[in-house]
C-alpha cells in the first residue's frame, strides 16, 4: 500500500503517518524508487496509534503502548499501569476543567452585561 491508501484505511493524515515514522513509531519499507510501501501490519499499527491518540496518550505514552502491544510476554500490569496514570492525568484535566467552569459561571452571573463599565469578570481577572 501507498500512504494515500493507508492514510484512508486508518484515517489519519499522510502528515501524521510521515511523522509517525520520522519519529520512529512506524517503520513501513521503501521500495527501489523510495517510496513507502505499507504493510497491513503497518496499517494495523497506525490504525492502533490513532486510537491511542484519539484516547489522549502522549506520544511517549504511544511508544510504550506500541512496545508493550509488539512484546509477547508483556504483563498485562504494565499496559494497565499506563492505563490507569492516563486516566488519572484526565481526572485532574476534568477536575481542574469544572473549577474554572464554576469560576467563570459565578463571574458570568456577577456581571451585569450593561451599558455600565463595572464588570466583575474584568476585576477578577486583573485581581488574579
Amino acid at each position: 500500500m501507498n500512504i494515500s491508501d493507508v492514510a484512508r484505511e486508518t484515517g489519519l493524515p499522510p502528515k501524521t503517518i510521515r511523522y509517525y515514522e520520522e519519529i520512529g513509531l512506524i517503520r513501513p519499507l521503501r521500495d527501489t524508487n523510495g517510496y513507502r510501501v505499507f504493510r497491513q501490519s503497518d496499517s494495523h499499527k497506525l490504525a492502533f496509534l490513532g486510537r491511542a491518540r484519539a484516547l489522549g496518550f502522549s506520544i511517549e505514552d504511544c511508544r510504550k503502548l506500541m512496545a508493550l502491544y509488539e512484546d509477547q510476554d508483556r504483563a498485562s500490569s504494565d499496559v494497565k499501569q499506563l492505563a490507569q496514570e492516563h486516566l488519572a492525568q484526565i481526572d485532574e484535566k476534568i477536575a481542574q476543567l469544572q473549577s474554572m467552569q464554576a469560576t467563570l459561571r459565578h463571574l458570568v452571573r456577577e456581571c451585569a452585561g450593561d451599558a455600565r463599565p463595572d464588570c466583575p469578570i474584568l476585576r477578577d481577572l486583573a485581581e488574579g
